[in-house]
C-alpha cells in the first residue's frame, strides 16, 4: 500500500471516529496558488493550480519514492508521485469546488498531473476545465478544500488566486470564513450531513477559503 492510499485510508477513519467537527484537524499541509484563466468570450477557460507541499510531509514522500537511495527524485521516481497523486485525489474532485449562484459546478478531470521536487519541498501542478462552458454572470466561487480535512490547502496572501483576464464588470473577492463561526451558523444544517457522509462537500465549501467573483449577469 502506498503513502497516498495509507494516508487517504488514515483521512477517512480519522473523520468517522472523532465526535466533533473540531476534533478533525489536518496532518499535511500545502501553499496553494491558483489562477482562473478567461476566454475571449468570457468563460472560465480553466483553473491553473500549483500546491506547495510542507517539509515534513515532502520529506516522507522523498523516503516512500526515492528507490535509489539518492536523496533526490529523478523523473521516472516523479513519474509515479505524480501517478499515485493523481489517482488518490481523482474521488475528491482535485479538492475543488466550484459554484455558480450557490449551485456546484462540475470539473473535468485534469488530463495531467506535474509533481517537482525543489528546495526541500514537493510541488504539485495540474490544470482542470469546466465540463459546460461557464460564463461569467452572477456570483461564482472559486476554492480548494479536502473534504476529509486531513490535508489543508492554504493560501497565505489573497494575491496567491489571479485572474487572467478579469472583465471590467467583474469585481473580484478573497473570502476567508473564520471556521468556528461558519461551523456555529450552519450547525443545525450540518449535523447530519456531515455524521452520515463525512466527505460531503457542504463543510467544506462553508469553511474553504474562496475566490469571489461578482459578475454583471449577461443574456
Amino acid at each position: 500500500m502506498n503513502i497516498w492510499t495509507r494516508k487517504a485510508m488514515l483521512a477517512l477513519a480519522a473523520v468517522l471516529i472523532s465526535t466533533g467537527m473540531a476534533r478533525a484537524h489536518p496532518h499535511v499541509f500545502a501553499e496553494a496558488h491558483l489562477e482562473v484563466a478567461i476566454n475571449s468570450d468570457q468563460t472560465v477557460k480553466s483553473l491553473r493550480h500549483v500546491w506547495r507541499f510542507d517539509d515534513v510531509f515532502s520529506s516522507t514522500v522523498l523516503m516512500e519514492f526515492d528507490t535509489n537511495s539518492d536523496l533526490k527524485l529523478d523523473d521516472e521516481e516523479l513519474h509515479r508521485v505524480s501517478k499515485t497523486v493523481f489517482d488518490a485525489l481523482a474521488e475528491y474532485n482535485y479538492y475543488q469546488i466550484v459554484t455558480q449562484n450557490g449551485k456546484d459546478v462540475a470539473m473535468k478531470p485534469p488530463t495531467r498531473l506535474m509533481a517537482k521536487y525543489e528546495n526541500g519541498q514537493l510541488i504539485v501542478l495540474f490544470e482542470s476545465d469546466p465540463v459546460q462552458p461557464l460564463k461569467l454572470f452572477g456570483k461564482i466561487d472559486f476554492g480548494i478544500y479536502d473534504p476529509t480535512f486531513y490535508t489543508a490547502i492554504t493560501f497565505t496572501e489573497d494575491q496567491n488566486f489571479v485572474v487572467d483576464r478579469l472583465p471590467d464588470d467583474c469585481l473580484r473577492q478573497v473570502v476567508r470564513p473564520d471556521p468556528d463561526e461558519a461551523i456555529a451558523q450552519n450547525q443545525s444544517t450540518l449535523t447530519d450531513a456531515f455524521f452520515n457522509d463525512p466527505t460531503g462537500t457542504d463543510l467544506s465549501k462553508i469553511v474553504a477559503t474562496k475566490l469571489e467573483l461578482a459578475c454583471t449577469a449577461r443574456g
